[in-house]
């Protein structure tokens, strides 16, 4: 099951944002997610640390897009990304990928932000969100045989 689930058509206008959680005993970790604005799913996403770094394998997908507008929250790596003529930043406009987020938060208590449900390992929470984006769009779980 890939990461960023293939597309027929390019989104006009991306949201882009990350949502923390927790691994093992208190370490944070991030899940930044890319959406289109007017479709709801979770496009790619990745999982890391809330650095550059982590963000740049996102972007470079999105990126290929050449969407209109990325709309944001304000979070200054953005900024170093987009560019500002196709930058919007404003948090009235972010509904799709703060309902995103509350669903994957919904379906998957190991995003809540103060549970006792947590991964034990990145490994684990990957293939927990792979699996549920894999629902999401498909309605059917996977099972090999």
């Amino acid at each position: 099951m890939p990461d960023a689930p293939s597309i027929q058509d390019i989104p006009e206008v991306a949201e882009l944002d990350e949502l923390e959680t927790f691994v093992g005993f208190n370490k944070k970790i991030w899940l930044w997610t890319a959406v289109e604005h007017f479709r709801q799913g979770i496009l790619p996403w990745v999982l890391g640390d809330h650095s550059a770094k982590t963000f740049q394998p996102l972007w470079d997908i999105v990126y290929l897009w050449k969407c209109y507008f990325y709309v944001t929250d304000g979070w200054k790596l953005y900024a170093s990304f987009v560019e500002p003529g196709d930058h919007i930043i404003s948090k009235t406009y972010m509904t799709r990928v703060e309902g995103e987020n509350t669903r994957l938060r919904h379906y998957l208590p190991r995003l809540h932000r103060k549970t006792l449900c947590y991964s034990k390992s990145v490994d684990m929470l990957q293939h927990s969100i792979r699996l549920l984006l894999h629902y999401f769009k498909y309605r059917e779980i996977p099972v090999s045989g």
